[in-house]
């Protein structure tokens, strides 16, 4: 028997199965996201070009230490990069070491000797998601909008083609949304700021202060 707790994601599932792309949530204050097995489908349900980057989904533990071994981070900046991708939820950009080239399913997700991550599993999603263990990710948004804050916003976006699983009741729907915040992780486990989003917002506009409260939360375990 299903959990009513949990959101239906039978459609999604289906979806997921045949190549498309679908729509999901996450907690607030994040919005929701596309993601498909192929990059491709992700980035033609945003309506941009389909070799357009997009982020690796790394909820999987397998997947995670897949590509541990190609990850240019000594094993103290590993971890840490670990508990940013499943704790904090940024979306980061983590070096690749030269002398082990990663996967080659990684490749759209490659910017600059780095790749891209986004790692969040949430609880209401993993019986979804632990069935897709490698997932292409974007922010649920077409061209030129901002990402959806909500499955109503989301289907009014995307259309009936691509299925939106709705867990606005889990979520917070009053409060302010946006897309993850970017960080960029260098091999020592030091952060640089890339883009604003829903975990910098609470500590204003200077960067500098959602990087001290990170490196505070860390001093702090």
């Amino acid at each position: 028997m299903s959990d009513p707790a949990l959101p239906d994601t039978s459609a999604a599932a289906h979806a997921l199965r045949a190549g498309k792309a679908v729509i999901l949530p996450n907690p607030s204050p994040l919005t929701y996201v596309v993601t498909a097995t192929t990059p491709g489908a992700v980035n033609e349900a945003k309506g941009r070009p389909t070799g357009q980057e997009v982020a690796l989904w790394v909820h999987d533990d397998a997947v995670w230490s897949e590509l541990g071994a190609a990850l240019d981070l000594t094993p103290a900046a590993l971890r840490t990069a670990f508990t940013l991708l499943r704790e904090q939820l940024v979306t980061l950009l983590v070096p690749v070491r030269a002398d082990v080239p990663p996967s080659p399913w990684t490749a759209p997700a490659f910017r600059d000797g780095h790749l891209l991550l986004f790692g969040a599993n949430w609880r209401p999603l993993s019986p979804l998601l632990e069935r897709f263990p490698r997932l292409y990710v974007s922010s649920a948004n077409r061209t030129g909008q901002p990402p959806a804050p909500s499955a109503v916003r989301a289907t009014a976006m995307f259309g009936p083609g691509v299925p939106v699983v709705d867990a606005d009741a889990l979520r917070r729907p009053g409060a302010p949304h946006a897309a993850t915040t970017m960080l960029r992780i260098g091999r020592g486990g030091d952060l640089a700021h890339v883009r604003h989003g829903a975990q910098d917002q609470a500590h204003g506009p200077d960067p500098d202060a959602y990087l001290a409260h990170l490196r505070s939360t860390a001093a702090g375990r």
